[in-house]
């Protein structure tokens, strides 16, 4: 049981740290980029939490992080396991 559990564990930080880091990636690039300068001057009336970028930015960057915590949670599974194998 506990070896099946260690295996679930490192699945899921696998897993999670590659989806975390490909969210992360997502969310980073358009700010490296300047974009189209008629929609950035568009934006750039908006108010800052209703610009488009910034949101799908937050959203990204909240999924990175619930992967994150997924990637973590796959770290205790292997310690426990450990400790039920062992």
């Amino acid at each position: 049981m506990g070896i099946l559990v260690e295996v679930c564990g490192a699945t899921a930080v696998v897993i999670g740290g590659w989806r975390s880091y490909a969210m992360a990636r997502e969310a980073l690039a358009p700010l490296a980029h300047d974009g189209d300068p008629t929609r950035t001057a568009i934006e750039a009336a908006q108010p800052l939490p209703m610009r488009p970028r910034v949101r799908l930015f937050a959203r990204r960057a909240v999924l990175s992080i619930g992967w994150l915590i997924v990637s973590f949670y796959g770290l205790y599974l292997v310690v426990a396991g450990g400790e039920i194998a062992g």
